[in-house]
């Protein structure tokens, strides 16, 4: 009954991409944020995006939406909307305020997570976006688990070029593998640093095993792409605006601009094949 009833409301839902991160701090929140923003830039797609990261919750600063609050109607909860085709759903707008510390175990997480998909009014949605937590616990089976009544295109997974992180981007694509979750494709955030006076390039997050690209040949994920550091997208995510509006001739706007497009082949793709199958 459950999964029937999760099936009759994201039914409407055409495409889903989970991001997902080993490790905290790489940018995932900022990725899932522009992604929602640049599918949206075509007034005729309607995109939705959900943040599961109960505990913290930072995707109501970075859309610009600190401060609203969740409407119920007839029909169940209602997003809260950025543009007309850009509706937002998160933990952080149930909060009287941002500073408020979620402490909850495991149980009460999925609950919340399983009435985001069972009870938020979508309508009718090309993209769903979701945000998750760092790592491969609780929120992560339970998304996979209540989205496995309908269908997942797949799983975008963000790190940055170091080891240490690296390390931990190895455990998600392994906990992806084991729960039958594709990847979509690696993507490299904060890679070097070009300065805007001398034009010289800095690694500030060395490589030293090779990045993410010797990464994704070694276990045979596609690379969807490395995004600079760019002083510009922490301003802009702190301001609640969009960084491809904002500088959209930057060097990390471009790159967001070519993964996005290479995320919406590969679902444009998926979806055919799905088609041909049925």
């Amino acid at each position: 009954a459950e999964a029937a009833e999760l099936r009759a409301r994201l039914r409407a839902v055409r495409h889903t991409v989970l991001v997902l991160s080993g490790k905290g701090g790489v940018g995932k929140s900022t990725f899932s944020a522009l992604l929602a923003h640049g599918l949206a830039a075509d007034e005729t797609r309607q995109v939705a995006l959900l943040d599961i990261d109960i505990c913290g919750p930072s995707i109501p600063k970075i859309m610009g939406l600190e401060g609203e609050q969740v409407h119920q109607s007839g029909s169940g909860w209602s997003p809260v909307y950025v543009e007309e085709n850009l509706g937002v759903m998160s933990v952080g707008f149930l909060l009287s305020s941002p500073d408020d510390a979620v402490i909850w175990r495991g149980p009460k997480k999925n609950g919340l997570i399983k009435q985001f998909l069972r009870d938020v009014d979508w309508g009718e949605v090309d993209y769903l976006i979701v945000d998750t937590p760092p790592g491969t616990s609780d929120e992560h089976l339970s998304i996979v688990q209540y989205l496995s009544a309908t269908h997942i295109d797949g799983a975008v997974i963000v790190t940055t070029p170091q080891e240490v992180s690296l390390q931990d981007v190895r455990k998600e694509i392994n906990f992806c593998r084991k729960v039958k979750l594709p990847i979509i494709g690696v993507v490299e955030n904060m890679s070097g640093f070009v300065c805007p006076k001398c034009k010289n390039e800095s690694q500030i997050f060395p490589p030293t095993t090779g990045g993410a690209e010797k990464m994704c040949q070694n276990l045979n994920v596609s690379l969807l792409g490395k995004v600079p550091l760019d002083p510009q997208i922490g301003k802009s995510c702190d301001r609640g605006q969009s960084v491809l509006a904002e500088a959209p001739e930057s060097p990390a706007t471009l790159s967001y601009r070519s993964i996005i497009q290479r995320i919406q082949d590969y679902c444009e793709q998926h979806h055919f094949q799905e088609e041909k199958i049925m």
